[in-house]
């Protein structure tokens, strides 16, 4: 019986610890950040840019995007595109969007790009196969910016 009453409440007094351990869902997205760090990409939320006569999210997104290298000079004009139902759209004017871009998957929710970089944004519903996917894309469109 003591031994009983022990292992009770040092159960007690270790679950609250079980608070601080990551669930299933946070394992999953340190995965797919460090995936894409790893491969030279950064993470950051953003707001989702949205088109004229959308209704604004009002929230952040995550951001996975590509470095412009510094020695570009030639100004770049900030544009995004939004995604709606596989069609990109340029929000705020009529540029096409980049080819790389194009063939991302539905669950990419836009993309844009400035001076300092060109990414996506997107709720992290796939796995390192779709990171993978957009680390392909953000390279090709940041070639062609470098060019």
């Amino acid at each position: 019986m003591t031994y009983l009453l022990i292992v009770l409440v040092v159960a007690l007094a270790l679950a609250p610890l079980g608070h601080f351990l990551p669930s299933k869902r946070q394992r999953k997205l340190a995965r797919l950040r460090e995936y894409a760090a790893v491969h030279g990409l950064f993470v950051e939320f953003r707001h989702v840019p949205t088109l004229a006569g959308e209704p604004d999210p009002g929230k952040q997104l995550i951001y996975y995007g590509k470095r412009i290298p510094a020695t570009v000079t030639t100004p770049i004009e900030t544009t995004a595109w939004a995604n709606t139902q596989g069609d990109w759209r340029c929000v705020g004017g009529r540029l096409p969007p980049p080819a790389s871009i194009e063939k991302l998957s539905p669950e990419i929710l836009a993309a844009s790009i400035d001076q300092s970089s060109c990414g996506v944004y997107w709720t992290e519903a796939s796995g390192e196969e779709t990171v993978e996917q957009i680390r392909q894309a953000l390279e090709r469109w940041s070639e062609l910016v470098s060019r």
